[in-house]
């Protein structure tokens, strides 16, 4: 026998029902103006400036007033040795969540990244994290390529075990999707050795609107100021807090005689006046807003010098220009 429905029962289950039918929609509005604030530095060197502890101390009070929802440094921060204790305890100054992505210069002296992971706190070599309905994941570069034919120098590499791990991983969320590594995966001038596979990695893996999970990729070790967008992923170079390496055929101190015997690599490099970094902000899962900071260089300009800027490609600057991006 069917039990009757009174007026009353109708309008209290009509309304409960438009509640939920309500909070689904909201929800379903929340989930697509998803935001999130980002504050950015790397390449910061503190094995080599003699000033990257005041360098880092100007984007953490910085970053204390942006109040974005993290932090991270992309890379070649400092060695894992007891010595630069300090700069850690001025990373830690940032009232929220911080995040470390390793560089190739993070093991110089003979350390490991194990060490340098254990040193930094940091969350592993390579990990994931969800933050204000974005994914992110954090790659190392720094993994050896065991083929004979490699090209010199630093490794560069992702290896087979990491690359499954990022494909499952991307298989693993819904969420829009910002990739952090070290080195860029568009460069071809020192950048990931196999960086072609892990662009056609993370193209593959699409979400609901036939388009790549991955939004954007961001990097920082070659120390320049460009963006490429390449099958609908923006590839984003952050440019060093500090300096751009010029080499040997280019020296020249800077600072004093006192800062060059302390620190003797700085003659090689032309050092920026005060530490640049970015803020970026994805808003509304529909565009990139990234804002960066300007300053001019010290001493004489890679234009005075006559750098051969085939060498590098993109111009040296002293700044990480704004952009807005389209995803």
């Amino acid at each position: 026998m069917k039990s009757k429905m009174n007026r009353r029962d109708f309008v209290v289950k009509s309304g409960l029902s438009g509640s939920a039918l309500f909070l689904s929609d909201l929800k379903g509005s929340m989930a697509k103006s998803a935001t999130v604030k980002i504050g950015i530095i790397t390449d910061l060197h503190h094995d080599i400036m003699h000033d990257a502890i005041d360098r880092l101390s100007k984007f953490i009070e910085a970053m204390n007033h942006e109040k974005p929802d993290f932090i991270i440094q992309a890379g070649d921060f400092c060695i894992p040795k007891k010595e630069n204790k300090p700069l850690l305890d001025v990373w830690n100054q940032f009232d929220g969540p911080r995040h470390h992505v390793l560089g190739n210069h993070d093991t110089d002296g003979g350390y490991t990244r194990e060490q340098t992971v254990a040193f930094w706190n940091a969350q592993g070599k390579y990990y994931s994290f969800d933050q204000s309905g974005f994914h992110f994941i954090v790659l190392d570069g720094n993994e050896h390529n065991e083929s004979e034919s490699r090209p010199p120098g630093y490794a560069r590499y992702i290896s087979a075990t990491q690359l499954n791990w990022l494909r499952d991983d991307l298989k693993n969320t819904t969420l829009p999707t910002v990739v952090f590594c070290h080195q860029g995966l568009d460069n071809d001038a020192g950048g990931l050795e196999n960086g072609t596979l892990l662009r056609y990695t993370l193209e593959q893996e699409k979400s609901k609107t036939g388009k790549p999970k991955v939004k954007m990729v961001i990097s920082g070790h070659h120390h320049q100021d460009y963006c490429n967008l390449i099958n609908d992923i923006h590839y984003v170079q952050i440019n060093s807090a500090s300096y751009q390496w010029l080499g040997g055929d280019y020296q020249e101190i800077r600072y004093s005689k006192e800062v060059d015997k302390a620190r003797p690599n700085i003659k090689y490099t032309v050092p920026y006046r005060e530490p640049i970094w970015a803020v970026i902000e994805i808003v509304d899962g529909k565009e990139i807003r990234i804002k960066g900071k300007k300053t001019e260089f010290v001493g004489s300009s890679p234009a005075d010098l006559q750098v051969e800027m085939d060498t590098y490609i993109y111009p040296i600057v002293p700044f990480i220009s704004d952009r807005i991006l389209k995803i």
